[in-house]
């Protein structure tokens, strides 16, 4: 009896004791329609290739593709959106699934004939082990991606114009030279990365998409303060006259926050700069964490949203 007793006090005890179990913010985005392949509609092609150096990035080689869609003429110069941390928008049954996405608006006629340029950062494998991954199933070596994504210098535009646009067009590819037939795009350091190259070359560039992008102080602490960080861009954006570009941002109230910075008040600033400026701009601010699953749901809202001048 007195066991019996005890069993509700023991009970009570071991549920206090219990760690609270923490909530999905991320499970409510899920792809819609317009991410999944569809019967009859045509497909593009993706063609991975690999860049062994640059001049930009001495000694820095990395892995780029290139998704052409089926309606596209190679006698006619098609539309271009440049994807940063290429790889992960390439699949076709990842998280993004760009190609099929890509397709599908084609087909809809909600986006023009578009070329999509998947670049990867730069990378140097390990000499020691070049084939080698870490416990994360990452490949060891030196990674450029920082100091290329974060900078809020003109030298990753200056790569993207004077080597991989050229570079791409050479496997028989023409590209648009109108601005607003170019777009941009990424997220975290890649989304600030995409914003920072239309920033500095509207005249290439004047579509931007990016997501749980990286406003923040990230090469200022890096470099213990000898290099601008990203957030200062507010400051920036407020200051300089209003530049040609549309934006589309996404962020989530449970994005990250650490010694770099506060990532949504970091994008929240940014979409209250555009603001005041009168920008063309669409900023959505949901409740996720500093992942995909978010941008990746509004990737054919936002193409649809971007491309809506040109058809």
């Amino acid at each position: 009896m007195k066991l019996l007793r005890l069993l509700p006090c023991l009970l009570a005890i071991s549920l206090l004791g219990a760690e609270p179990k923490k909530p999905d913010y991320d499970s409510q985005y899920v792809l819609g329609p317009d991410s999944q392949e569809k019967a009859g509609v045509p497909k593009g092609t993706v063609t991975e290739y690999e860049m062994e150096d640059s001049k930009a990035f001495p000694g820095y080689g990395r892995k780029w593709a290139l998704y052409v869609p089926k309606q596209y003429v190679a006698s006619k110069e098609a539309c271009l959106m440049i994807f940063q941390d290429g790889p992960g928008y390439a699949s076709r049954t990842g998280s993004w699934r760009v190609p099929v996405v890509f397709d599908n608006l084609i087909a809809q006629k909600k986006m023009p004939v578009t070329i999509a340029l998947f670049i990867a950062p730069g990378f140097i494998p390990d000499p020691k082990n070049p084939s080698g991954k870490d416990k994360k199933g990452r490949p060891l070596g030196k990674s450029n991606r920082s100091f290329e994504y974060d900078s809020v210098t003109d030298l990753y535009p200056q790569f993207l114009i004077e080597e991989m646009i050229p570079l791409a067009e050479s496997k028989g590819v023409k590209f648009s030279k109108d601005p607003a037939r170019r777009a941009i795009a990424g997220a975290s350091s890649g989304g600030i990365c995409a914003f920072n190259a239309a920033w500095h070359r509207p005249e290439s560039f004047s579509k931007v998409f990016t997501t749980i992008g990286s406003f923040t102080n990230i090469r200022g602490v890096i470099s213990k303060g000898a290099e601008k960080g990203g957030d200062l861009y507010p400051q920036m954006v407020l200051d300089s006259p209003k530049k040609n570009i549309r934006i589309f941002s996404q962020d989530g109230t449970h994005d990250l926050t650490n010694e770099f910075g506060v990532w949504p008040e970091a994008n929240q600033k940014m979409a209250d700069a555009w603001k005041a400026k009168g920008y063309d701009y669409k900023f959505v601010m949901g409740e996720g964490t500093h992942n995909s699953r978010h941008g990746a749901q509004l990737l054919p809202e936002a193409l649809s949203w971007l491309w809506r001048d040109v058809r």
